[in-house]
């Protein structure tokens, strides 16, 4: 299941300014990055009035698998996994989860387990 529109962090500017000045935390499978979310830098449609709690975007490259099943079956369990356990912050966020070349041969519990890591080292969980 896709994670809801209200969840979803969608924009260039957004994702510039995560790459250049987000958090990081690193784990062997994933990568983990935090930043205060700064609504006027979404784009127009994805601006809700009131704003989310939390948006949030799961990147698997061509560089984790070069088929688009695969990566697509690792980007919906990360989805399942943060509607399963949301957030709770008291600050809006926005999260970007990276997945590292190797993470599509890892077991399944072991990347769930590895998120919930990440997000209790940001301070999230």
């Amino acid at each position: 299941m896709a994670l809801p529109q209200k969840h979803r962090l969608r924009g260039v500017k957004v994702f510039d300014r995560l790459y250049r000045q987000g958090r990081r935390f690193h784990g062997t499978w994933l990568t983990l990055r935090v930043l205060p979310a700064v609504s006027s830098l979404l784009p127009t449609r994805d601006r809700p009035h009131p704003p989310s709690a939390w948006r949030c975007a799961v990147v698997v490259s061509s560089k984790v698998s070069k088929r688009a099943v695969r990566r697509n079956r690792l980007r919906r369990l990360l989805h399942q996994e943060l509607l399963r356990h949301p957030l709770t912050t008291e600050r809006p966020l926005w999260l970007v989860f990276s997945l590292k070349p190797g993470s599509v041969d890892a077991d399944a519990s072991l990347l769930l387990g590895e998120c919930q890591q990440l997000l209790r080292k940001a301070e999230l969980r």
